[in-house]
């Protein structure tokens, strides 16, 4: 953002009044100042928000197969720079689908691209040699890897009579059946029904082969014992947090077991766009979880119902900021051919200027931030994020087109206000800022409108048709 040199703003500040809902007819008139006046913007690069962002570093079947670890070990430099401070990273293990697999039908826990089974030795993403060198760089870096967990329902076991469903069920899992690695070997006895459990609340993904995390046996390989999953990923391959996927197909104190267990940073896959919902599950587990109720009223506002006023109701963010795991994309809902279950890609840098200047903490996908119309307005947001969006949050304005939301910054750091504009044409308001006999730019360079603050603390801030401007205070001489 370079200098902005002119001869008619500031220092006869403006005498300021609402806006109306209609196009933008003229500039507002202002007496000439004096003297020539120069507004520098503020370098972003001298506060710190003490925030990060995380990427989740895959898509649905990354192309090409047997190469993705080393194709994410290139990209490292390139995030940690851009502000990224976490990277979640695809089930590392094999899946039944073999070379194929996106890791979440998995069956053996301890093959990460080094037995050869389900038709190949390396995973769809590369050799485990290939994973260990991606998480040294990584931590090199100064990043953190999260490991995608998938313990609910498990693939790729060999048949047995089950008496418990009185058929053959695929539940067999030992060295020559699914589980070449010979760690946590199963058969029907640890998948319910069983002998002791007959746990169905309906919400169980493959029904057959859903492992039952109330037996001791269960417990311990996934996070009890000195060679449980949990530990093994965080102790031997060196993962330093969780992404629990599918958590409605198991119960809250699983989850919360795990964590006492290991701890690490954690986010549960707990697909629910109510925030009480969300809410619940993390006063009863300590989980982050991924922020559906944010993602559903991005949706709703900017594609589904093309009315802003969504983005005014109940969100995880609004009660549980340090858990709300906030999104605009993922593997899933890109896949999903259910139009209410993503976010077209003309509002999708509307939503994530939301995401990364609200409280939470956002998660970039990689698809968006590898796509060339969207990598540099990101890397912006992202800098954004990371330098002045603290403080309190207040919503200023907001109707079916218009959004304005200030967050108001500390004594270190002055703050931001996000201005969206849903309609096709431009629009400007007036707002009550947190600054006073200030000049305001847009650090999102989507304008190069100059707004001023008076002695109240008013503001009439503009914003381009059919996007966005982030405005904080500039340096003038």
């Amino acid at each position: 953002m370079k200098a902005i040199h002119f001869l008619s703003i500031l220092l006869t500040l403006l005498s300021i009044g609402c806006s109306s809902d209609d196009s933008l007819e003229k500039e507002p008139e202002v007496d000439p100042p004096p003297v020539d006046v120069v507004v520098t913007p503020i370098s972003l690069e001298t506060y710190n928000s003490e925030q990060g962002v995380m990427m989740q570093s895959f898509y649905w079947d990354v192309e090409p197969r047997g190469q993705w670890w080393n194709i994410i070990t290139d990209h490292l430099k390139d995030w940690r720079k851009s502000g990224v401070d976490r990277i979640w990273l695809p089930v590392a293990t094999k899946g039944q689908s073999g070379g194929y697999s996106m890791g979440y039908d998995p069956s053996d826990y301890f093959d990460f691209g080094e037995y050869n089974q389900h038709g190949t030795v390396i995973t769809r993403f590369g050799s485990r040699k290939e994973l260990e060198a991606l998480i040294a760089t990584a931590h090199e870096l100064g990043l953190e890897v999260i490991a995608d967990i998938v313990i609910n329902h498990n693939s790729g076991g060999g048949q047995e009579y089950n008496p418990y469903r009185e058929k053959n069920t695929y539940t067999l899992f030992d060295q020559t059946h699914g589980n070449a690695s010979g760690m946590f070997n199963r058969t029907y006895e640890n998948f319910y029904p069983n002998s002791t459990s007959n746990y169905d609340d309906g919400s169980l993904f493959y029904e057959e082969t859903n492992l039952d995390h109330n037996q001791a046996y269960v417990q311990n390989w996934l996070w009890k014992s000195e060679n449980s999953v949990a530990k093994y990923y965080k102790n031997v391959m060196g993962f330093d947090g969780w992404r629990f996927d599918y958590v409605l197909g198991y119960e809250p104190w699983v989850v919360k077991a795990w964590l006492e267990e290991v701890g690490g940073f954690s986010v549960s896959e707990l697909w629910d766009g109510n925030a009480t919902v969300l809410s619940k599950f993390v006063d009863e587990t300590g989980s982050g979880v991924f922020d559906f109720s944010t993602f559903y009223k991005l949706e709703e506002a900017l594609d589904r119902f093309n009315d802003l006023t969504y983005l005014d109701k109940d969100m995880l963010w609004q009660t549980h900021p340090e858990k709300a795991v906030t999104f605009t994309a993922n593997h899933d809902t890109e896949k999903d051919t259910n139009e209410d279950n993503n976010i077209a890609p003309e509002n999708k840098l509307k939503a994530y200027a939301y995401i990364l200047t609200h409280p939470g903490y956002p998660t970039i996908f990689y698809s968006d931030y590898e796509n060339q119309d969207f990598k540099t307005p990101i890397k912006q947001l992202i800098k954004i994020h990371n330098s002045l969006a603290v403080g309190q949050t207040h919503i200023l304005y907001v109707d079916s087109d218009e959004y304005i939301m200030r967050r108001d910054g500390d004594e270190n750091n002055p703050g931001l206000i996000l201005y969206i504009n849903h309609s096709d044409t431009v629009k400007r308001r007036s707002v009550s800022t947190n600054w006073k006999q200030r000049v305001l730019l847009d650090y999102s360079n989507n304008t190069s409108f100059v707004a001023t603050v008076d002695e109240q603390g008013m503001s009439q801030l503009e914003v381009p048709a059919n996007g966005f401007a982030i405005y904080s205070i500039a340096e003038t001489n």
